[in-house]
């Protein structure tokens, strides 16, 4: 496939031809949630991202193994690897078993993803269902020199891989004197080599739950660990492209990088992607600030800081009109303005199943809307730029209701506008992920009353009775139905 995708590569720090390593396969890798508490609006923003990272690939004729993980052993809270376990700290607040914690929260997480209609990726595997692998992958980095066991605990010596040429923070840009500055008031771990050690393997202390058999003794796996075993196992030792947020990039991914290479000599992505953060009014998302929004929060709109409930497509549309490298910021007026552009765009999508051509066919407005359509796939191309491509759905939503109004006719031959009508809908529903929440099992009815309601009105205004018209066209606008009059009859929309 003679792709003209371009992305920005993190590892590079440039934007890149995209090359598949065995076309027209991809291989795509996410970091998928820590499955101890509710997903928060940050993790939405990035599954939402590379929902659409993977929608795109499959749009343009890829055939894409999509391997988002759920991390449900070993997450730790520093940066080394080591502190409290989180999922066992949520067991003990919530007084339940730790896999009760894991199942609970895995649920809520799969249910928001419902919400925002995230594909399912094609293999979601869990961190305790490869227990065995992470502790073949810690035998062979202690074989290869590149890892050492101390007290029923194995780490990665950092030292050992720099000495091998390798270089410990490349993708983050950090080097081994600013991570030694950085763990100085760490030190003291006596079983450590260097302060820049990370953990492979823990040694299960007395009261810790999750615990498992090893060479080593009873113990847990790292979680930088858990990735560099999942993602190998089903994309191969060198896959095309990794993502996560960017708050993963250091130490997560680095350590998985170092992980990869300790056993097999080579790099284990040809593209790491990470998207950029969520602020709310300008401010980061924290609970100490007060503005920390959990998804279902926001779609009800049971905080104290929101107006309303905005509906999930008006979410997802907001995060997609920030490019996924940008910081995106959720402001009530960015809330707003989504959900009208959402309605704008479904209304669009309604009224261009309606357009057919005229007999004329005006050559300079054939391409102007064929540009268009093209103006689609570069801007997409042009590493994933949604920003741009909702910008240009607008226009094409602008022109379509240029050709509604002007009797529902087009001045262009049919098969451009098949071209047209295929690349909206398309970008809209395929790429963006866009659904129309509106429709349900109850549109038929709804469409017989409204037609009912629509001739009582008609009638109305055949026999002069302009109050009645105009009391029914007002109750429905109250209803936030719309009526719209126009050379054919009349219509309606639903707000």
């Amino acid at each position: 496939m003679n792709s003209k995708l371009s992305l920005y590569n993190s590892l590079t720090r440039q934007k890149e031809l995209f090359v598949p390593i065995n076309p027209p396969f991809v291989g795509l890798y996410v970091c998928g949630p820590t499955v101890y508490s509710d997903v928060h609006l940050g993790n939405v923003r990035t599954f939402i991202s590379f929902d659409m990272v993977y929608r795109y690939l499959k749009y343009i004729g890829y055939n894409v193994r999509y391997v988002r993980n759920i991390t449900d052993a070993g997450h730790l809270t520093n940066d080394r690897g080591e502190g409290v376990n989180r999922i066992e700290s949520q067991s003990q607040l919530e007084k339940l078993e730790p896999m009760e914690i894991v199942q609970k929260y895995t649920v809520g997480f799969h249910d928001v993803c419902r919400l925002f209609n995230l594909h399912r990726p094609t293999i979601e595997p869990t961190a305790t269902g490869h227990i065995v692998e992470q502790i073949e992958m810690t035998k062979e980095l202690i074989s290869n020199g590149f890892a050492y066991e101390a007290n029923g605990s194995v780490y990665f010596n950092v030292n050992a891989y720099n000495e091998k040429k390798h270089n410990y923070g490349k993708l983050s840009g950090r080097n081994t004197e600013e991570l030694i500055a950085g763990y100085r008031d760490l030190d003291g771990q006596d079983e450590k080599r260097n302060s820049t050690d990370f953990a492979l393997w823990k040694k299960a202390s007395p009261a810790h739950i999750m615990r498992w058999p090893s060479p080593w003794g009873e113990g847990f796996p790292g979680w930088h660990l858990e990735c560099s075993v999942m993602s190998t196992k089903y994309l191969g030792k060198t896959f095309d492209i990794h993502g996560g947020g960017m708050d993963l990039k250091f130490p997560h991914h680095e350590c998985e990088i170092a992980q990869n290479i300790g056993v097999t000599g080579v790099e284990p992505v040809k593209y790491w992607m990470h998207t950029n953060m969520l602020n709310f009014n300008g401010q980061k998302m924290s609970k100490s600030l007060g503005n920390s929004i959990l998804p279902l929060e926001l779609i009800t709109g049971n905080h104290p800081l929101l107006d309303k409930g905005y509906s999930p497509m008006t979410i997802r549309l907001l995060f997609l009109q920030s490019h996924y490298s940008s910081e995106s910021d959720i402001t009530l007026k960015g809330l707003q303005d989504s959900e009208k552009g959402l309605r704008r765009l479904l209304n669009a999508a309604q009224y261009l199943e309606t357009l057919t051509v005229s007999d004329k066919v005006d050559s300079d407005k054939e391409s102007e809307i064929l540009q268009l359509v093209d103006r689609c796939q570069e801007v997409m191309d042009d590493d994933f730029n949604t920003a741009k491509l909702i910008a240009t759905l607008y226009e094409m939503a602008s022109q379509i209701n240029v050709f509604y109004n002007d009797n529902k006719k087009c001045p262009v031959s049919n098969d451009a506008l098949v071209r047209f009508s295929n690349a909206f809908k398309g970008f809209l529903f395929d790429v963006l992920g866009i659904t129309n929440e509106n429709e349900s099992a109850n549109t038929d009815t709804l469409d017989k009353v409204m037609q009912l309601v629509i001739d009582i009105r008609k009638s109305a205004r055949e026999n002069k009775d302009w109050s009645t018209s105009d009391m029914i066209r007002d109750a429905l606008k109250d209803a936030k139905v719309i009526l719209k009059d126009n050379k054919d009859g009349t219509s309606y929309e639903v707000e």
